[in-house]
């Protein structure tokens, strides 16, 4: 039999980056970025600190401080009088609020600070000045006026959420859009928001003119282009990734209804070069395809004068990196254009590198030791987004990052200083949790429970293991718990199953009577010892085969599918105990017995490994009565072949290990007390 050591595995990084999209500061955590990313994200990071060590991982996130939703949300309590602090104030008590849920659900960051708050704030501002300076060093900021809204009755200009209206991105489903962007992910000049209102009074906004700074994202259109053939090639990357980046990646068009031909026609020779292409079926729109986003723009007054209404598909536009709202991270002086602040989006993406140095300012490590995890081949990044921020991730940042390397700057511009060598992240992206049958959100008609108020009805390892097995990353899945159920009937039906309950039983029930077995068998017939020596052929296979598929499921990162995989293993485990342990009492066959009890343990040791980093508490407390390290426990560099090589050489002599005693009745995956009727 081939050891597990021996055998052929996925490759792995040396060193690893794992962070999740970061929430804004302007609440509480939802149940869906609880669901969607942090759990799937510590369930990762966990299993890679055991894979490749804790000392070579990172886990790193923190509250994103800036942008509209915060000084929106921030507004209108000070003006209804329920917050009296500052903005900061505010940012701060929702980051504590959500770095105390973050515990409850036992999510194991190495820092959970924010891009504006202590140390974390000052290294950011620091690496914001720096990546800022050395894209226009490179040649790749453009210094444009542009058209923003402006609120002449309140005597100021709106900031992004300030401003609401339609998308104007032909086909969008959103209902709700604001200046630049709608609540879907897509991004669209100011002038282009279909019936702007302004929140702060309700009038129509004008439009005037500021200066700023924008990433000249559309000059990497044929990167992209190769880049998500890249992606498309990778057999685990999940098919949301290329499929969202392609949308982005066509022609700058523009669509206009049939009816309104005959005025397009009239004024076509006025337009910027374009194609014509008539709609096809029953399409209520032709469209206008121009070479560039430009000419795109250009077309945009001659429709306008003419009366013509019109949409715009998705295309690369500039990617905006500089505001003028003074909640921001402060941009660097450049050209002598002072005062301005950093759009929160471009800064939120290089937030986990100033966590990362964060991180290794508090250990005592270099500054510059950051490279060791974002730029060297040895290294991986893994984000863990929703799939509205595929945009983000996935087109905006990989073009920054392709923008700083050595020898992508401008023609022309020899002066510009060595690039970062930033690595292209993996990207780990995840449909949306359903509440019941629909997008969970808070101002819907039936509210969905916080992620605090699932903790009233359920323990965090159960929900962790319910999230997990969602299958997120297939398609939107419904989490529909029993207790908020807005059928009352179904509520109070004992006769009728809770969804989310189903992963919970592996664990109370199945998981729990593995565990309990093997000790009190120990503690009944072998003086509270583990015996050692040769496992079975039967057990070793098992077990081989578990951690090969489920480390193969790891490097995909399908995570559901580890979920099925360990249902099963845990169940067969739990039979060839309970098989085994039958046919030895049945013949009173001491022998028998210590040969089942020591496969048993063995598959406990597997189990308890590959559980670690989907409910790491009771894990954790089987590690312990265990009597065994949890570096050595939880630890994947071993043959898998018997427990001897856990324990001492003295140990493996006498042939047996001492436990923890268990007490009667113990339960290492307790349910919540909620659930004891």
């Amino acid at each position: 039999m081939s050891r597990f050591s021996e055998s052929k595995h996925p490759a792995w990084p040396q060193r690893a980056v794992v962070t999740s999209g970061m929430p804004y500061g302007n609440k509480p955590l939802h149940f869906g970025h609880v669901a969607g990313v942090f759990v799937p994200a510590d369930a990762f990071a966990r299993f890679l600190r055991d894979r490749i060590g804790a000392e070579n991982v990172r886990f790193v996130c923190g509250t994103d401080c800036y942008g509209s939703p915060i000084n929106e949300g921030y507004r209108k309590l000070v003006e209804a009088g329920e917050f009296t602090g500052s903005i900061a104030d505010y940012v701060q008590r929702n980051h504590d609020a959500q770095k105390k849920t973050l515990d409850a659900y036992d999510i194991s960051l190495d820092i959970y600070e924010g891009s504006a708050l202590g140390h974390c704030g000052e290294v950011h501002q620091e690496t914001t000045e720096r990546l800022i300076t050395m894209l226009y060093e490179h040649g790749w900021l453009i210094r444009e006026s542009t058209l923003q809204f402006y609120d002449a009755l309140v005597g100021t200009f709106l900031n992004g959420r300030q401003v609401m209206g339609h998308c104007p991105v032909q086909g969008c489903k959103s209902e709700k859009a604001y200046a630049d962007e709608c609540d879907l992910g897509h991004q669209f000049a100011p002038e282009d928001l279909i019936g702007p209102i302004s929140s702060l009074s309700g009038t129509v906004p004008e439009m005037r003119p500021v200066e700023n700074w924008y990433f000249d994202l559309p000059a990497f259109t044929e990167f992209l282009r190769e880049y998500e053939k890249e992606l498309e090639r990778d057999p685990e990357l999940r098919d949301i990734v290329p499929t969202t980046l392609k949308e982005f990646l066509g022609a700058p068009i523009t669509y206009i209804k049939n009816e309104l031909y005959d005025a397009y026609a009239a004024i076509a020779d006025q337009l910027p070069e374009h194609t014509y292409r008539p709609a096809e079926g029953n399409k209520q729109s032709f469209e206008l395809e121009f070479k560039n986003v430009a000419d795109r723009d250009a077309a945009r007054s001659v429709l306008g004068a003419a009366n013509i209404r019109y949409r715009t598909g998705k295309a690369l536009v500039p990617f905006r990196i500089t505001g003028n709202i003074e909640w921001g991270v402060k941009a660097p002086v450049i050209e002598g254009v002072e005062g301005l602040t950093v759009w929160c989006w471009p800064e939120s993406l290089w937030a986990p590198i100033s966590f990362t140095m964060a991180v290794n300012d508090y250990r005592g490590l270099p500054r510059e030791s950051w490279r060791d995890y974002w730029c060297s081949e040895d290294a991986c990044v893994y984000q863990f987004i929703g799939q509205d921020n595929l945009y983000f991730y996935g087109i905006a940042q990989p073009a920054m990052w392709e923008a700083l390397q050595p020898g992508v700057a401008l023609r022309g511009n020899d002066e510009a200083k060595e690039g970062e060598y930033l690595r292209q992240s993996r990207l780990i992206a995840n449909h949306h949790v359903l509440f019941g049958k629909t997008k969970a959100s808070s101002s819907g008609a039936i509210k969905p429970p916080s992620a605090d108020d699932l903790l009233d009805y359920y323990t965090p390892e159960q929900l962790r293991a319910h999230f997990l097995a969602l299958g997120l990353d297939q398609k939107s899945v419904a989490f529909s718990p029993k207790p908020f159920d807005p059928d009352e009937k179904k509520r109070t039906d004992p006769r009728v199953a809770d969804p989310a309950l189903k992963e919970g039983a592996l664990l109370t029930n199945v998981f729990n009577r593995l565990a309990r077995s093997c000790f009190y068998e120990a503690q009944k017939n072998f003086s509270g010892r583990m015996p050692l020596g040769a496992i079975s052929g039967e057990a070793i296979e098992l077990a081989q085969k578990a951690l090969a598929e489920y480390d193969a499921l790891m490097h995909k990162v399908e995570l559901h599918s580890v979920m099925a995989l360990m249902d099963t293993f845990i169940r067969d485990a739990n039979k060839h105990w309970s098989d085994g342990i039958g046919r030895a009492n049945e013949a009173d066959d001491m022998t028998a017995r210590r040969q089942v009890l020591a496969d048993s343990f063995f598959l406990l040791r597997v189990a308890t490994l590959l559980m670690h980093p989907i409910v790491p508490g009771g894990c954790e407390l089987i590690c312990e009565k265990l009597a065994i390290a949890p570096d050595v426990l939880f630890s994947w560099d071993y043959d898998f072949e018997g427990m001897d090589e856990l324990c001492t050489l003295e140990e493996a002599e006498i042939g047996w290990h001492e436990l923890v005693e268990l007490p009667p009745r113990f339960d290492f995956f307790k349910k919540h007390p909620s659930q004891y009727k």
